[in-house]
């Protein structure tokens, strides 16, 4: 009789409800699979839903030892707990009943650099390692996810069956990829959640405009959001607002739930990562970067009504009643359409350039048309223009922006009027809209063949004696800027 038989291919430790999610969706797809929890109410809890669920080939574990020995050789075991030490604390108890050749698998939001520690910590027992990062949810977790792993190749090729039947599948393939060597992967979901942050910022402005300039109610705001998912926004996020505009209060009884929320937004850290990183790489990424200063002043909630107060005493007049009086709402809830398309290429491409950028630094050789495939499905910013994303990096591997694709400017030259519209009209208004203005800006700035910078270099050389190039011939120069204009001012007076 074979001893092996009754062993598991895969092992998963952590039991949230993430950790709960894919293991299920493992067994699902076929794959015996052992789980463990160091509470053991979580094991429990687990066998229970894999047995009113399937059955299952899942078993529980209450111990690292069990656990571990109840898998195949070589094994595989992937890890769903907190990020930072209880990651440590879950190795080093695994750790010490593993072998030589096999795997640990982390799918937390991790820090890259802690999983580059950590597949140097492990790989001295001879123990492989991969940093994944996990898209999709609850949802995704149980149903199928993205999927970002990134560390050693022979990791990845040991579980490759198993992730590529349990990742979300699209029309060219499995949502899941090897991404690259040491905390790629982990890094490519932290873009990934930077993109999210700054897709969410732009909903909420459109939401924002279309309520409080167009005067919508949220059943023709769920209808709008309708509509836009069957055409070029289509995507999970404008997917799920168009739901949450349906949801009564049943607490209260009356009116929507989505107007009793309190509007002080959480985070998980990774969006405040992705703007650190675009910083150290000198990589402009203001849409996100202006997602995230909208979700530090939404926790400035007391302050906030306190200056509302302070400043209507002091005389400030609200514009928006004025522009409302004059809206056509029809062609305002096209206008937000095209400002919100066009402003989702900009955020998109700030990530893009990002991931580019520490690829190139790393030499990860990230390839960018894979990323986008693996979210076409599964993730939270899976969207339909993501396969035009991907084909855009096909035509041209060494793409520098995603607006100078010949089929994205064309789109962006065509909504750039409506764009200005929506803005210039928010503005008017009195109603902020960072995200599409930092989308707008970095367009118009990056699509400028001259900027005003000369005059910065100028104003750095005057006081700090930063050196300048000019535009006339080669090399750096300096100049007495302050010397050279007071002898050139000596005896001149004000213009009449």
């Amino acid at each position: 009789m074979d001893s092996t038989a009754s062993l598991s291919r895969i092992g998963l430790a952590g039991l949230a409800v993430m950790g709960q999610n894919l293991a299920l969706n493992i067994a699902e797809k076929g794959f015996p699979i052992s789980v463990y929890n160091r509470t053991a109410s979580k094991v429990d809890e687990t066998v229970h839903r894999s047995q009113s669920e399937g059955p299952f080939a899942l078993t529980g574990h209450y111990s690292p030892r069990d656990f571990v020995l109840s898998l195949h050789r070589p094994r595989s075991i992937i890890i769903l707990v907190k990020a930072g030490s209880p990651v440590d604390q879950t190795i080093a108890a695994l750790t010490d009943h593993m072998e030589e050749g096999d795997t640990i698998i982390d799918g937390g939001n991790e820090w890259y650099q802690n999983t580059e520690r950590r597949i140097e910590q492990v790989g001295q027992k001879g123990i492989l390692y991969l940093g994944m990062g996990v898209s999709g949810g609850e949802e995704g977790a149980r149903n199928g996810p993205s999927l970002m792993p990134g560390g050693s190749f022979q990791a990845y090729e040991n579980v490759k069956d198993v992730l590529e039947k349990v990742a979300a599948q699209v029309d060219d393939g499995p949502c899941v990829t090897f991404i690259g060597q040491g905390g790629s992967g982990n890094f490519v979901k932290m873009v990934h959640n930077g993109i999210e942050y700054g897709d969410m910022q732009l909903i909420s402005e459109a939401y924002d405009v279309l309520k409080n300039v167009g005067g919508l109610s949220n059943e023709e705001l769920s209808g709008i959001f309708y509509e836009w998912n069957r055409g070029e926004l289509e995507s999970f996020l404008v997917e799920i607002t168009a739901d949450i505009f349906k949801v009564k209060d049943e607490l209260c009884g009356e009116g929507e739930l989505v107007d009793k929320i309190l509007d002080k937004t959480g985070m998980k850290g990774t969006g405040k990562w992705t703007v650190q990183q675009a910083a150290e790489l000198f990589v402009a990424a203001p849409t996100i970067a202006a997602s995230l200063d909208c979700r530090y002043l939404s926790g400035l909630k007391e302050e906030r009504e306190m200056a509302a107060g302070v400043l209507k005493e002091a005389g400030l007049v609200e514009g928006m009643g004025f522009v409302k009086s004059g809206v056509d709402k029809k062609r305002l809830i096209d206008d937000v359409r095209q400002a919100l398309y066009a402003s989702k290429i900009c955020s998109y491409a700030q990530g893009m350039n990002l991931l580019r950028a520490k690829s190139f630094e790393q030499g990860w050789k990230l390839n960018l048309g894979e990323l986008a495939r693996i979210w076409k499905g599964g993730c939270i910013i899976r969207a339909v223009f993501l396969d035009r994303i991907k084909k855009a990096y096909q035509r041209n591997p060494n793409l520098a922006n995603l607006v100078v694709d010949p089929d994205f400017a064309k789109e962006m030259v065509q909504r750039q009027a409506a764009w200005r519209r929506v803005v210039g009209l928010a503005i008017s208004a009195g109603i902020s809209t960072p995200g599409m203005c930092a989308s707008l800006a970095y367009f118009d700035t990056y699509r400028r063949a001259r900027l005003p910078a000369n005059l910065v270099q100028a104003q750095r050389d005057l006081f700090g004696a930063h050196t300048y190039e000019r535009t006339d011939r080669p090399g750096a120069f300096h100049t007495e800027w302050t010397k050279l204009a007071r002898k050139g001012n000596a005896g001149v007076g004000a213009l009449n």
